[in-house]
């Protein structure tokens, strides 16, 4: 048994043990993206998931494995979506977490994190002095840190969205994920790719915040400069021993960067055509299929959607 049949298993036994906690979101034909595109365009809406975002996958099946040991608290760090999930978990597991946030988490992300009864911590500056000072914290105090994406177990509950994939559709060409830490691309890459290497996984990073994409470029994990992005749910910088690298490396056959402008046309062409919430992550993935359809004409593409966290300020920036 190879490495990625033995992840596609952990994956398929993540999906049964998270299940009952999470929803099987649809798989949605686009008209309005497929006929402007002449491509066959699906949309995975995890911006319909519980906690609004793909990332209570992960967060449940990890901490389901944790609460087998009877943590005393689990420390993490979040740019909202990861904090969200991980508040979820806590609640339905009966668990005890902090959560270290930035100060420019979104009012909307973080008034989800609350509404579950999460102790949090927002005294860094940005999404990487967050991870920085719960590690810190964690060591200090001997807490378990569970990290937003640098994590197996973590990757495998995001890999369950490719699994739920599998059973949705079939004769995928493409599929468009947005990126930040790697997690998300991680696990539906590494699942898909294993069902038909054929299948191209695209990366999509907003130019502003964009360490996976340099990382890549690089041939190894670098630091680099993070500018403000509407897609606050993939910034940030890349732990130094991310797992995620090496996924990435494998799985991603290009990688694209999208600027602020592109984000936003994207998410409002989205929100007139489809009419549902979005937020800027999703907003960048959309953004990079319409900047490469033309390479996808007549092909079968997926584009993963993968939150709806966006406070009513940024929302109106997008539609003004």
């Amino acid at each position: 048994m190879t490495v990625n049949q033995e992840f596609c298993k952990d994956v398929d036994a993540a999906l049964k043990r998270i299940a009952i906690h999470i929803r099987k979101t649809p798989v949605e034909f686009s008209y309005s993206m497929s006929k402007n595109s002449s491509s066959k365009v699906f949309l995975k809406l995890e911006n319909f998931q519980v906690t609004g975002s793909f990332k209570a996958r992960g967060a449940v099946n990890k901490m389901s494995l944790m609460a087998e040991e009877n943590p005393e608290k689990i420390i993490t760090a979040s740019s909202g979506n990861h904090g969200s999930a991980v508040a979820y978990a806590a609640s339905i597991l009966g668990l005890d977490t902090l959560i270290f946030l930035p100060e420019n988490v979104s009012s909307a992300k973080f008034n989800k994190i609350k509404q579950f009864g999460a102790n949090v911590n927002i005294k860094s500056k940005n999404a990487g002095d967050a991870e920085n000072a719960a590690r810190t914290y964690a060591l200090k105090h001997g807490y378990p840190y569970l990290s937003p994406y640098n994590d197996y177990d973590v990757i495998a509950g995001q890999g369950t969205i490719a699994a739920e994939v599998t059973q949705q559709t079939t004769g995928i060409d493409a599929v468009f994920i947005a990126v930040g830490g790697g997690g998300l691309i991680s696990g539906i890459g590494g699942y898909l790719k294993e069902m038909n290497p054929a299948v191209q996984i695209i990366a999509c990073s907003p130019e502003n915040s964009a360490a996976m994409h340099y990382s890549l470029e690089a041939g190894k994990i670098i630091g680099i400069d993070h500018f403000e992005t509407i897609s606050d749910g993939t910034a940030g910088a890349l732990e130094k021993d991310s797992i995620t690298y090496e996924y990435c490396h494998s799985v991603v056959d290009e990688s694209i960067l999208l600027t602020e402008d592109e984000i936003f046309s994207g998410m409002r062409e989205f929100l007139n055509s489809h009419q549902m919430m979005i937020e800027g992550a999703a907003g960048v993935a959309i953004a990079g299929f319409l900047k490469l359809q033309h390479q996808f004409k007549n092909k079968k593409v997926l584009i993963v959607v993968c939150g709806a966290n966006i406070s009513s300020e940024k929302l109106m920036e997008v539609v003004s």
